[in-house]
């Protein structure tokens, strides 16, 4: 390291020195994360505001016999690419291969069906959350359980399968999440933690643990059908924010770093799903709390003061990672149409001769959205590439639709594609509103959000709430999961609210941006169409 008189390059090599020496005696933490189109790893210093280095990997689902699924070989290479990129970026920033962390943790997608038998093979493809087929298992079981349990839960998938005989019911052992499998073959442990269960079984927030009540309900249920078939055998162990949850195994290290630079050894916190971590990493795990995570799908978590008066289909109770009531608004498709539209002007500027790289797409399109009249003039944009069980759409058939008095421009066109990806959501959010449930603030994550102040934007006037933006906001749930795994060493002394609120976000910086008037009353307008509007989305399921 040459050395230096200016004070802000000495400081420069301090903080250097420091990172490198934290990375080589293993006082950071690993968070990596299983998104619907990137895994992303990501790694903190001891203080895990400090990111140290990043890495990511593109993956897509595939649609394989009207099934939407991940190969578990993509699983294990897309991990692998990941994390070999963040090794790579921190050679090139301090000139250091990573041989231990001192915590690591895995977030992936919640929901879903992973199903395996005793010899630990995998019976079924991966269902993921983005299938719809589990109509008649989960309003059977909403019915029963008196609680809404949505298509994507697990459990909807396991019943589903009883529902429809398959063979693979009586081999079951056990059944998880892709975050708890990715877990379970790093670790050895079949657990998952309190946030990502709760979206396979409805968990009890006096015990965070399943609802014990309806374990036995669901027992009686099946008894005849399936009297193989229990629950208490075939789920992942429950485990809090802060448990210890095992510790990277020989097998393990090797399927992280084929490499062989990693050792065993380092501990884990509990596996989490994306909704949980995008709660950390925006700081919402308090009452009146709340965020909105957009990506592939798009969800709003908001923490809950008291429990709901009533069941909604619209809306899922799930938790925080510490185990406290959530109610959540999950929408499967996001911001993807919006992605394909970019792409396609991004083409179009290239047959023009122009080089123009994603990025600037994205801001220069979404920028035109600000030009836009507030009610889109009248356009319609959906965005449904799958089924989207809150607006009754059992497919998904993305649709652009205008009456011949409607005004089409460029910046109208861009903001009923941003109005689009709050669409479903807002409908849910409605709801929710009608049980009395207020907000301090919404806070936003996705990269949907790195061009500053549009979406955000549009999204305080789609909920009529002020929406803030963190600077980690890009990061999104791979830093948050690497910020529960930070916690395990803290858990003892601090819950995980203060450990956020002292120790995450104390100095934080969010630019908060409050709902205009015109925003809110043009969103409203669009809203009322887009409703009166997915008759013409159902009508193209059926016709298409």
């Amino acid at each position: 390291m040459t050395e230096t008189t200016d004070p802000q390059a000495q400081a420069a090599q301090q903080a250097i020195a420091g990172a490198r020496a934290a990375i080589l005696e293993g006082r950071t933490s690993l968070g990596i994360e299983f998104g619907s189109t990137r895994i992303k790893a990501c790694l903190v210093g001891e203080d895990p505001t400090v990111v140290l280095a990043v890495g990511s990997h593109e993956w897509e689902n595939r649609f394989e016999g009207r099934v939407w699924t991940y190969s578990l070989d993509d699983v294990w290479s897309g991990l692998q690419a990941a994390y070999a990129d963040l090794v790579a970026d921190l050679r090139r920033r301090y000139d250091v291969t990573p041989s231990t962390f001192g915590a690591i943790g895995v977030s992936a997608m919640m929901h879903g069906y992973l199903a395996f038998d005793a010899n630990d093979e995998l019976l079924v493809p991966f269902r993921t959350w983005r299938n719809t087929s589990t109509g008649p298992a989960a309003a059977e079981l909403s019915e029963q359980f008196g609680v809404n349990i949505p298509l994507r839960w697990s459990i909807a998938h396991l019943h589903q399968a009883i529902l429809d005989d398959e063979p693979h019911v009586g081999q079951l052992d056990f059944v998880t999440t892709l975050a708890g499998y990715v877990h379970w073959r790093l670790t050895g442990r079949k657990v998952l933690g309190v946030g990502d269960a709760s979206g396979m079984f409805p968990i009890d927030s006096a015990t965070y643990d399943y609802d014990a009540s309806l374990i036995e309900v669901y027992g009686r249920l099946v008894a005849e059908r399936a009297p193989e078939v229990r629950l208490t055998d075939l789920l992942p162990a429950v485990l809090p924010a802060g448990r210890a949850a095992g510790e990277l195994t020989p097998e393990g290290a090797s399927l992280l770093d084929p490499t062989g630079a990693l050792r065993p050894g380092a501990p884990l916190c509990p596996p989490e799903g994306d909704a949980g971590t995008g709660m950390v990493a925006t700081g919402s795990v308090a009452p009146r709390s709340g965020n909105v995570s957009a990506g592939t799908s798009i969800f709003a978590m908001v923490v809950l003061e008291r429990p709901l008066a009533h069941a909604h289909h619209e809306l899922d109770l799930v938790t925080t990672p510490a185990g406290d009531p959530v109610a959540m608004v999950h929408c499967n498709n996001g911001a993807s149409e919006l992605a394909a539209w970019a792409g396609l002007f991004g083409e179009f500027a290239g047959a023009a001769g122009l080089s123009v790289d994603t990025d600037t797409v994205f801001e220069v399109l979404l920028r035109q959205a600000l030009d836009g009249e507030a009610d889109a003039g009248g356009l319609l944009a959906y965005n449904h590439l799958a089924g989207e069980p809150i607006a009754g759409l059992t497919e998904g058939r993305p649709l652009v639709v205008r009456t011949p008095d409607s005004r089409l421009t460029l910046a109208n066109f861009m903001r009923a594609q941003v109005y689009g990806v709050y669409g479903t959501l807002s409908l849910g959010i409605r709801v929710l509103a009608s049980e009395g449930v207020e907000l301090d603030r919404m806070l936003a994550h996705g990269g949907i959000f790195r061009t500053a102040g549009v979406a955000q934007r549009f999204l305080a006037g789609a909920l009529d709430a002020p929406v803030a933006v963190g600077e980690t906001a890009s990061e999104g749930g791979a830093w948050g999961i690497a910020v529960l795994a930070s916690y395990l060493s803290s858990a003892a002394e601090i819950d995980l609210a203060g450990y956020l609120d002292e120790r995450v976000f104390a100095n934080a910086e969010f630019e908060t941006v409050d709902p205009e008037p015109a925003d809110v009353a043009g969103f409203a307008a669009f809203l009322d169409r887009y409703r009166a509007g997915l008759a013409v989305e159902a009508a193209a399921v059926d016709a298409l």
